[in-house]
Order: C-alpha cells, then structure tokens, then sequence
C-alpha cells in the first residue's frame, strides 16, 4: 500500500462557482465605483487600485501554488525516475 496522495482534482461545479464568484464579485465591485459620488479622478483611482488587488492576489496564489508543488517533487531515493 503507497502513502503517497493522488493528486486531486478539482470538480467542473467547484470550478464554475469559482470563476462565478470572480466575476460577480469584480461586477460588483465595478458598479459599487461606477456609482460611487465622487470625482472621475478618484472613480479611476478606485478602479485602477481594484485591478492592482486583484493581479497580485493571483501572482500570490501563483507563487503559493509553485512552492507547494516543488515542495512534493522532493527526492525519494526509492522513486523510479
């Protein structure tokens, strides 16, 4: 018997919700600057700050992600190669 995991899939629903989510959250988070009361200067400003947040959440769980998989490629001297 192997104790080493399989790797896990993710569900076609668990990925729908989750692009779902994304863009009804980016759709209101739009909006909500959209009809904000202020100046088209800080409008753009909101805005431009939203899309910094949400590019470098991704370059995050990016650099996360490639550290946990080169964690599991760690040598195992009785692994064929």
């Amino acid at each position: 018997m192997s104790d080493t995991p399989g790797k896990q899939q993710n569900t076609a629903a668990f990925y729908g919700q989750a692009v779902a989510s994304f863009v009804v959250a980016m759709a209101a988070t739009a909006i909500g600057i959209f009809q904000l009361e202020a100046d088209v200067w800080v409008r753009a400003f909101l805005a431009i700050a939203v899309l910094y947040l949400v590019t470098s959440a991704f370059t995050l769980a990016k650099v996360i992600r490639d550290r946990q998989e080169a964690e599991n490629r760690a040598y195992h001297p009785f692994e064929k190669l």
